[in-house]
């Protein structure tokens, strides 16, 4: 069945603003984009932090980074050390500073100190895969782009809207059936959902609010 995507989303946007009005939505890189007026290298950064970090620590690590690494000549001119410090307790905490530093050296180099606005050059930055490039061309660039990761992949798979074994597949066929004016809806609506109702495990099936649009593949526990 060819999924109704206007109907899909509208019913996802509905919901997120009744979370949002009750005060339950949570923080993620879209928090830091507002905060910094969709800043290329805050928004680079804040993607880069979250990788395997939950939403709260990202946010939290990336403002103190942030207020001291304003751009990618204060990162470089720090010491590993400080940096290090400043995104503990972020996942991956000695990887990410690396891939910082190695990414700010080469933006300086190559890039007259700018954050790049194509996916070739992004995905050319060290630490930097697909949905990180997507993230930033959506959130700093307002390009077009669809950003999948586990919760985007997932809720796809499991509503049957694709049939997909990787995120990067998800992403291509999601490029050629979904309409453009959801790409950059996508990453935020379903990451909300998947986290608080279709988790991986046991999804809150009762209360989900697009029951009607999902086949529920996969699903042999629910709430």
């Amino acid at each position: 069945m060819k999924p109704k995507w206007d109907a899909i989303f509208n019913t996802l946007e509905k919901w997120r603003l009744q979370l949002s009005a009750a005060a339950e939505n949570n923080p993620s890189v879209s928090t830091i984009a507002e905060n910094y007026r969709n800043d290329p290298w805050a928004v680079l950064v804040s993607t880069i932090l979250s990788l395997r970090t939950k939403d709260e620590v990202t946010l939290a690590a990336s403002e103190r980074l942030l207020e001291i690494a304003v751009s990618p000549a204060e990162l470089a001119a720090m010491k590993t050390a400080a940096i290090e410090k400043l995104i503990y307790p972020a996942g991956f905490y000695r990887n990410k500073t690396a891939s910082l530093k190695k990414i700010a050296a080469i933006l300086l180099e190559q890039y007259g100190g700018k954050v790049p606005s194509s996916m070739d050059d992004l995905l050319a930055l060290p630490g930097v895969g697909r949905k990180t490039a997507n993230l930033v061309l959506n959130e700093a660039f307002d390009i077009n782009a669809i950003c999948v990761d586990i919760h985007v992949h997932r809720i796809s798979n499991r509503c049957g809207w694709l049939s997909s074994k990787t995120p990067e597949e998800t992403e291509m066929i999601l490029r050629k059936i979904l309409p453009l004016r959801f790409w950059k809806k996508i990453n935020y609506l379903l990451v909300l959902y998947g986290q608080k109702l279709c988790r991986p495990v046991s999804p809150f099936c009762s209360r989900c609010v697009i029951e009607r649009h999902c086949a529920r593949n996969g699903v042999d526990r629910s709430r």
